[in-house]
């Protein structure tokens, strides 16, 4: 069966745990990619890894190696600070990439 897990902050993370998800509550960047490489690499039960933009930020290459792989998704979820917009930055860039356009774009 097919796992989803989340990276974040504890208060970010914690409330997945609920839906089934797997939480993976992180302190720092340093501590991020040892989870984020384990999740990518040792496992092939992940199919989405849910992260927290601001980990993100610091994860940014680990990340694009998984851009145009179907598994794992990954996918960016605002903090408790609130959304940094790279979530939606990183839809509109894979949109564009799928239909050679961005439609999701207001012009």
């Amino acid at each position: 069966m097919l796992k989803i897990a989340v990276m974040g902050g504890r208060e970010t993370v914690m409330g997945f745990t609920a839906l089934g998800l797997e939480a993976y509550p992180v302190a720092d960047g340093t501590e991020a990619r040892q989870i984020f490489k384990t999740l990518t690499r040792d496992r092939d039960d992940v199919a989405i890894i849910y992260i927290e933009e601001n980990l993100a930020q610091e994860l940014s290459a680990e990340i694009d190696k998984f851009k145009d792989s179907p598994k794992p998704a990954i996918i960016l979820i605002p903090g408790r600070e609130g959304s940094l917009g790279m979530g939606l930055s990183a839809l509109n860039a894979a949109v564009e990439r799928a239909i050679g356009t961005n439609i999701l774009e207001n012009n």
